[in-house]
Parts: structure tokens; sequence; C-alpha cells
């Protein structure tokens, strides 16, 4: 574990410094050491310290340093990629004998102008993303996901309860929730309860995310329970409409295989409409190949802060949206709130209604 620290703050103070290096150059009026140095370590050893912090305490000012904490993390990331960009490109220009002096000014202009955004990106309201679908076979219904909401101290119980009433306002006929549901932190029955009030005709089904065997595999299958959601783990059970549904654990954490995916969905009947959940975006054409008609799956955020959508886009070639995987249909979505930095710069948080046939 202290390997792990010793990265993440290696990573936060050289980003800080890039940026501190970037000023210092187009300022040269700024303190280099400060800029560079003392200022990046000792920002490095608060946010760390406040999130660690926030990790084991659940009170209002342990919840005020998360969000700092956090934010400056996120912030750091943008400062580093449009740090980077500029330093490239007064490089560029000097080799040109292009003028540079314009440079301090503009990056800190778009530095500002991004983070601005990136904080309204957060702290809006997920929207409602609608999507309908046509699948031979499936009778027509409403579906509603809930997905990476990743409730406990980055989300108040005042926002998850506007965004499930603007879910129930859609009346779907069921609802599922495909991971990354609850962390830690406070007010975890009061969530709970949440969630356990909305009461499809169909009912609510569910499956594990990467975070939930991080808290605690026990803890977050009881908070399931106590939600209401009927929690499928390499399991299925047919809808009151006929629809077989399938859930997996998660395939990253529990390692599932595509053997393990081939027996689950194998054995079921083909005349009957097949829908799976999955809370990592894997596997899909195991899924189709063995039956599936319709697919469910979260986690990527759709990389929550552009550009990091790139680096995901390394794991998982699918990232987010609508896909067509022999003649399956597959939707990955963004998810309802973020995980950690209460940041989305270039993409947006949603709540999907699939409305099939």
């Amino acid at each position: 574990m202290w390997i792990f620290y010793s990265l993440l703050f290696l990573v936060l103070w050289g980003m800080q410094a890039l940026m501190g290096i970037w000023f210092a150059t187009v300022w040269p009026s700024l303190s280099g050491r400060w800029m560079v140095i003392y200022g990046p370590f000792l920002l490095t050893v608060l946010t760390l310290s406040m999130i660690g912090y926030s990790n084991m305490h659940y009170h209002v000012l342990a919840r005020i340093g998360y969000y700092l904490a956090y934010t400056w993390f996120g912030f750091v990331f943008l400062g580093f990629c449009i740090c980077t960009f500029f330093v490239i490109l007064y490089y560029v220009c000097g080799g040109l004998h292009l003028p540079r002096n314009w440079m301090g000014t503009v990056s800190m202009g778009v530095l500002l102008v991004v983070w601005g955004m990136s904080v309204w990106g957060g702290f809006s309201s997920p929207k409602v993303k609608r999507i309908s679908l046509q699948i031979p076979n499936m009778p027509k219904m409403k579906i509603a996901l809930l997905a990476d909401s990743h409730l406990g101290m980055g989300v108040s119980l005042q926002r998850f309860d506007k965004a499930m009433t603007r879910l129930e306002q859609e009346k779907p006929d069921v609802l599922f929730a495909i991971g990354d549901i609850f962390e830690y932190g406070p007010d975890r029955a009061q969530y709970a309860a949440r969630i356990r009030q909305v009461q499809p005709p169909l009912g609510v089904y569910g499956v594990l995310g990467n975070h939930e065997y991080y808290v605690g595999y026990g803890d977050s299958k009881s908070f399931f329970q106590e939600s209401g959601i009927t929690l499928l783990e390499n399991a299925s059970t047919v809808l009151a409409n006929g629809v077989q549904v399938v859930g997996l654990k998660d395939i990253v954490t529990a390692g599932v295989t595509e053997k393990e995916v081939t027996e689950v969905l194998a054995p079921l009947p083909k005349e009957k409409p097949t829908i799976l959940l999955s809370h990592t975006p894997k596997y899909a054409e195991v899924a189709a190949a063995n039956g599936a008609d319709l697919m469910f799956s979260g986690h990527t955020h759709n990389g929550q802060i552009w550009p990091f959508k790139y680096l995901v886009r390394l794991q998982f070639p699918r990232v987010y949206g609508l896909f067509d995987v022999d003649n399956m249909k597959f939707y990955i979505t963004s998810g309802m709130f973020y995980w950690g930095i209460p940041l989305r710069f270039l993409t947006s948080a949603e709540i999907p209604i699939i409305e099939v046939n």
C-alpha cells in the first residue's frame, strides 16, 4: 500500500511541478522554488491528508475536506494537460521565431475556463437520456438504469433524492442497478431507503460493481438487500413479462471468465428474450453468441474528465453509448454522478431510460 501512496504522491507533485515550471517560465517574476518545489509539495501533502481523513471520518468538516481535496486533484489533472500543451506550443513557436509573450495570459484564461466548466459539469443534475430500441421477440417495456452513483461522501442525499425523483417521473417498468451504487460515508440507511421507494411493476434487479468489492463485499450485499435490489451474481431470473435477466459478478474484481459467462447464458431458453447486466463492459461478443438480446454496462463514466476518456479506451474498446454487437444491442452508460473527483469535463452524467419496442 505504501508503494501506491508513494507513486500517487509523486504523480500529484509532478503534475503540479510542471504547472509551476510553465507559469514560472512565462512569468519570471514568480518564485521558481515556490512554484515548482515548495508549493506543489505542501499542496500534495494537504490534498492526500484530506482524502485520507475523509475516508475515516464522516462529519461536515470531513465532507468539506473531501470536496476540496478531490476537486483540487481534478484541477491539477486538467491543469497538467493544459500546461503540457502550452509548453509544447512554447517551444514550437520559439523554433519558428514566433512571438510567445501572449502565452501566459492565454494559458491562464484557458485554465480558468476549463476549471469552471468542469465544476459546472460535476455539480449539474444528471440528464435523462432516452434510448429507443427495436428488439424482436421482446415485449414492450420501459427500463431505467441506476449506475455509478458512488453515493456517500461525494454525493449528498439531497442530490440523490432529486435524481431519483426524475427517474420515478419516467414511470419505468423495471429498474436495473448496474454497480458502484454506494461506497462509504454517512446516510447509508437513508440512501437505501430512497432506492427502496422506487417500486416499478417488474421489480428492481442489480449487479455489483468493482467499488462494491473494494469497500467490502459483505457490506455491499447488505446494502443491496436493504435497498430492495434483487442481486444477481452469475445468476438469472425471469420477469413477469417473460424476459430473462442475467446478472454477472464484476468481471474484473471477481475474475469472471468467458467460460463462466457462457455457463450462465447457454442453458437459458433461446426462444425467450434475454437481458444481460454487467458492470464492466466486457465479453459483449460472448454474450451475443450465447443468446443475449440486450446488454447494459457502466463503469467507464465516459472518461468523466476529458481527455481521460482516451486512457479508458486503452482498456475498453467501447467506452460509452449504444452499440450493435452481432445483433445484440449493448448500451454503456456514463453513470449518474462521478467517482472521487466531483468534476465532469466534456462528458455528462445521465439517467438512461430505455424504451424497448
